[in-house]
């Protein structure tokens, strides 16, 4: 720095430096709060699931039981419920986000048809949760019961219903990674000879690949935890079932469903489950920050 930027920053009116440094100390208060609000959540549920890890131990990871008459408790078939109907509606709604993505960030359509369209798509993150359960049982399960052996609720539906509330913020995110793709390297691969879809897919899509990449995590993170919509439709079957037709359950929806009357041990149990939830989640943002820098390495 110079001695005339020097100068100019030690003849800044005393107000405005006062206001940085006020502006500073904020700033890192609520950081520390936000992250002592997250270490004192985890703490008040590990107290409260202590009995059931006291009881279980790492055995409730791995059973299927879940009987408060007999006092049995087992969340495998939570746990395998969530991870595959957030695999399912990752399967479905990231190919169609990222299209739709490079549909609007390119110039097929004119700026105002594209904000329409823009505004429509992030519009489906603002309906209700349980809108979209109503709609999946009275619209999609009927429909599905038609076309696929489906009977019911069940993982299928519950799936789909995911796919298209996470939709919108695969979408709306991939869309700005790809805006802010620096024209030039577009310029430059057509200069080289390119067609459009190879800039696209050979130059565009690489360089946004961080944030689309937390785009998709961040997705993943909210499928994992959705609860109205997934307990209405996913049938709420504690049992491990490789058929997508057939019911069962996740983490989210065994707590919505069984917290209210639970007591004792079973309080604890759900407690636990809810911490295994909190992990999960916890490390998928933690691999989506990983990948995300690495990304930008690159």
């Amino acid at each position: 720095m110079s001695n005339h930027d020097n100068r100019k920053l030690q003849s800044r009116p005393a107000i405005e430096k006062y206001l940085d440094v006020s502006f500073f100390w904020a700033a890192k208060i609520f950081a520390l709060a936000i992250a002592g609000v997250l270490i004192w959540i985890t703490i008040q549920v590990a107290i409260a699931a202590t009995p059931a890890i006291s009881e279980f131990g790492l055995g409730f990871i791995v059973t299927s039981s879940w009987n408060p008459v007999t006092k049995e408790y087992g969340v495998l078939p939570a746990i395998y419920g969530t991870l595959v109907s957030s695999f399912i509606a990752l399967l479905i709604s990231v190919p169609i986000g990222l299209g739709v993505a490079i549909f609007l960030s390119e110039d097929y359509l004119s700026p105002k048809i594209q904000r329409t369209i823009v505004f429509l798509v992030e519009l489906l993150a603002a309906v209700p949760s349980v809108v979209y359960g109503l709609w999946g049982i009275f619209v999609l399960i009927p429909f599905l019961k038609n076309i696929t052996p489906l009977r019911g609720p069940g993982m299928l539906p519950a799936a789909l219903i995911l796919s298209v509330m996470i939709l919108p913020t695969i979408a709306a995110i991939s869309r700005d990674a790809i805006s802010n793709v620096p024209i030039d390297l577009r310029q430059a691969a057509v200069g080289l000879g390119a067609t459009r879809w190879e800039a696209i897919l050979q130059i565009i899509l690489p360089a946004a690949s961080s944030g689309i990449i937390g785009g998709i995590m961040l997705a993943l993170g909210r499928a994992l935890g959705e609860t109205m919509a997934v307990t209405m439709l996913i049938g709420n079957a504690n049992k491990v079932n490789p058929s997508v037709f057939a019911p069962s359950n996740t983490i989210s929806s065994l707590l919505a469903n069984q917290f209210a009357e639970a007591s004792g041990l079973q309080v604890g149990a759900l407690m636990y489950a809810a911490l295994i939830l909190f992990a999960v989640t916890l490390l998928v943002n933690v691999l989506a920050q990983v990948l995300v820098v690495r990304l930008q390495k690159i």
